[in-house]
C-alpha cells in the first residue's frame, strides 16, 4: 500500500508538471530555472550522498557492467528487428533510440532511493553513470546514421563528459575509494538537497510533455512502449539472474533499465534529423504507461 501511495505521488507530480504548464505557470523561462536546480543542484547531491562513503569496487563489478551493456545492446538490436521496415528514416530512428534510451536520472535514480536502501541507491547511482557513457553515444549513432543529420560526435561526447551528475558520481566515487572524511553538517545538507530530487525532476518532466495527436501511430508507439518498459526490464530480470548478481545490484539493475522513454531523446531527434512531435508523443506514452509497469517490477524485486 505504501509503495502504491508513493506510485500515484509520483503520477500526480506528473500531472501537476504539465497542468502548471497548461495554465501558464511553468512556462519555458521557468521549467528551464527548475531544470537547472534539478540538473546542477538536486540530481549531483543525490548522487554524491549516495556514493561518497564507498568504494567504487564495492559497487561497479564486471557482472555489473556486462549486464547493463548486453541489455543495451539486445534492446536496441530488437528495436531495430521490430523498426527496421517503418518507411520515414526520421520516425524510423527515433522509434529504435526510444525503445532502449532510459530516463535514468529524471526518474530512475531518483525513484530508486525514495523506494530503496541506501546499498541499492548507490549502485543505482552508479548505473546512472555507466549506462548513460553508452546509451549516449548510441542514440547519436543510431539518429546521424539513419537520418544522415549533422552532428559531430566528439562534441556530443564532450557535452556528455561535463555532465554535472557525471562529475557528481566520480567525485563521491574518490571520495569513498580514498576514504576521505566529508564533514557532518555538508553531508546532512547535501543530502536534503538529494532528497528535492525527484519532486523536482517530476514537475520538469511533467511540464515537459506534450501530446502531438497528428504525430499519433498506435502500432509505432505501441511498440516502443512495448519495448521500453516491457521488454527492457524483463531482458535485465533474465540477464543479471544469469550473471547471479547479488539482491542489490538486480534491484537497481530491473528498477533503473525499466525507467520509460528519457526527455532528452526529444531534444536529440530535434537535433539531428529525427521526427520530432513522434519523440514527444512516446515521451508521454511511455512515462504514463511506466507509472503501472514500474509498480509491479517494484513489487516483485522487493
Amino acid at each position: 500500500m505504501e509503495l502504491l501511495g508513493r506510485l500515484a505521488a509520483l503520477l500526480v507530480l506528473l500531472v501537476a508538471g504539465t497542468g502548471l504548464r497548461l495554465v501558464g505557470l511553468l512556462d519555458e523561462s521557468r521549467t528551464a530555472r527548475l531544470n537547472a536546480v534539478a540538473y546542477y543542484v538536486a540530481l549531483p547531491a543525490l548522487v554524491f550522498v549516495s556514493t561518497y562513503d564507498r568504494a567504487i569496487g564495492d559497487l561497479l563489478s564486471a557482472e555489473l557492467l556486462a549486464g547493463l551493456l548486453a541489455v543495451l545492446f539486445a534492446t536496441a538490436a530488437l528495436a531495430w528487428l521490430v523498426h527496421r521496415n517503418r518507411p520515414s528514416s526520421a520516425r524510423r530512428s527515433v522509434a529504435i533510440v526510444q525503445s532502449y534510451h532510459s530516463n535514468l536520472g529524471y526518474l530512475g535514480l531518483p525513484l530508486v532511493a525514495a523506494t530503496f536502501d541506501a546499498d541499492v541507491t548507490a549502485i543505482a547511482s552508479v548505473i546512472l553513470g555507466v549506462f548513460s557513457l553508452a546509451q549516449v553515444p548510441l542514440t547519436i549513432l543510431v539518429l546521424v546514421r539513419i537520418t544522415d543529420g549533422d552532428a559531430t560526435l566528439g562534441h556530443e561526447l564532450g557535452r556528455l563528459v561535463r555532465n554535472p551528475v557525471l562529475a557528481a558520481l566520480v567525485a563521491g566515487l574518490a571520495v569513498g575509494s580514498t576514504a576521505l572524511v566529508v564533514p557532518g553538517p555538508a553531508a546532512a545538507g547535501l543530502d536534503a538537497l538529494g532528497s528535492a530530487a525527484l519532486p523536482l525532476a517530476l514537475l520538469c518532466v511533467g511540464a515537459s510533455l506534450e501530446l502531438d495527436a497528428p504525430s499519433l501511430d498506435v502500432g509505432a508507439t505501441g511498440s516502443v512502449i512495448a519495448l521500453k518498459v516491457g521488454c527492457m526490464p524483463a531482458l535485465a530480470w533474465l540477464v543479471f539472474s544469469l550473471l547471479a548478481v547479488d539482491a542489490a545490484t538486480f534491484t537497481a539493475g530491473v528498477v533503473m533499465l525499466g525507467t520509460p522513454t528519457a526527455v532528452s531523446t526529444f531534444v536529440f531527434a530535434s537535433e539531428l534529423g529525427g521526427d520530432a512531435a513522434f519523440a514527444s508523443l512516446n515521451v508521454f506514452a511511455t512515462t504514463v504507461a511506466s507509472v503501472g509497469t514500474l509498480f509491479v517490477l517494484i513489487l516483485l524485486v522487493a
